[in-house]
């Protein structure tokens, strides 16, 4: 295990901006099957490996791309590795970056899935706000942590570890007809 976390540790090192991007759309991809299997059980025989297609990516084009990039952002708008600076950190994170990311997902995910845009409209009135409030549940804890005692290079790696659950749960919303 320490073998594969140095070989990780160097390819972050050479190409940062690809390991992100490969880790984000493999860790989504990681989430729709624990979606499709743990939540909602359909079993090997059924897995719908075009969703999970679907799902990666979203996680190679969108989320690693733009967490990668909001991250460089965040830490030009809030300066330093105080906990007042994390906390700082945490909340422009969780009140501005959160919901438009949230909603960004969801419609993509819907378009990818072939709803039209009224259809969409409607799925993301119905599921938004209870995504968010889940959202907020988890991600201001990860997040404190994350900005005080994880370095820039990586945080998206932290979150999408994190987010493999949520990613689980995300799936889910964003598939659920």
């Amino acid at each position: 295990m320490a073998g594969l976390w140095r070989s990780y540790q160097t390819l972050m090192t050479k190409y940062p901006w690809t390991v992100q991007i490969v880790t984000a759309g493999s860790l989504v991809g990681v989430g729709d099957v624990i979606s499709q299997q743990l939540i909602e059980r359909r079993g090997l025989a059924h897995h719908n490996v075009r969703r999970t297609a679907k799902m990666m990516s979203i996680g190679f084009f969108f989320v690693g791309p733009v967490i990668g990039s909001w991250y460089k952002v965040l830490d030009r708008l809030v300066v330093g590795a105080t906990k007042s600076a994390a906390m700082k950190k945490m909340l422009v994170d969780q009140l501005c970056f959160a919901p438009c990311f949230l909603g960004a997902f969801l419609c993509i995910s819907g378009a990818l899935n072939g709803l039209t845009v009224e259809e969409n409209v409607a799925k993301l009135k119905r599921d938004y706000t209870d995504a968010l409030l889940s959202n907020y549940y988890l991600w201001p804890p990860v997040q404190i942590v994350n900005f005080y005692f994880i370095p820039l290079h990586h945080r998206l790696a932290v979150v999408q570890v994190v987010a493999v659950a949520w990613n689980s749960y995300l799936t889910w919303k964003a598939n659920k007809i």
